[in-house]
């Protein structure tokens, strides 16, 4: 992403946290309850107790405590191009590991993470046909050991100028092009889909 989009993001952030607080609406979430159900799907990948996650736009770290929550203790790293909200992720979970950028900033290494966890984070418009989210479907899939998890907005139910949907059969056939071990999975949400993509160990 360049300068400008980078900047739009982070205004827009700061913007809705200085309106909602520490809430969903801050994150553009309608509600706790549809953010956790996105949650439980990604997490239905395989996630184990001991298992490192790391959470790509991590907001508040919501998931880190939705974990928790279910009695499932992972070791969590989380990553968001916000400052604003990292300080309040740090502000709720201080004993967990939290960055400050995009993925491609951090330089991780191959197979660094268990699992890699995205959920929302490629709902901004980038007006590029899915460039930018099929570059951090690559790197995420990289510094994974198990596999990685991600939802996208569907562009057969969702079509808004200011946010960005994808076509699940073609984000499908691109990702089975990383790897055979592939899932779509549909019907937990009208508005999405969710993907996973697991390693051939």
């Amino acid at each position: 992403m360049n300068k400008r989009q980078r900047k739009r993001i982070i205004d827009r952030h700061s913007n809705s946290l200085k309106r909602f607080g520490y809430h969903p609406h801050a994150l553009y979430w309608s509600s706790r309850e549809i953010q956790e159900i996105r949650f439980e799907v990604l997490a239905e990948i395989g996630v184990s107790a001991g298992d490192t996650i790391l959470d790509v736009g991590c907001g508040f770290a919501d998931l880190k405590s939705w974990f928790t929550q279910q009695g499932l203790d992972v070791l969590y790293t989380g990553i968001d191009i916000s400052p604003h909200l990292i300080e309040v992720a740090k502000e709720k979970n201080p004993d967990v590991c939290l960055y400050v950028g995009e993925l491609s900033d951090c330089g991780f290494k191959a197979k660094t993470f268990d699992w890699v966890l995205l959920s929302g984070a490629l709902n901004e418009p980038y007006h590029d046909k899915g460039k930018y989210a099929k570059k951090c479907i690559v790197e995420m899939f990289d510094i994974s050991s198990k596999g990685i998890a991600f939802n996208l907005l569907n562009a057969a139910v969702v079509k808004a100028y200011d946010l960005q949907s994808f076509d699940a059969d073609e984000t499908f056939e691109f990702c089975k092009k990383i790897t055979s071990n592939v899932q779509l999975i549909t019907g937990y949400l009208t508005n999405d889909f969710t993907i996973y993509m697991r390693k051939n160990n």
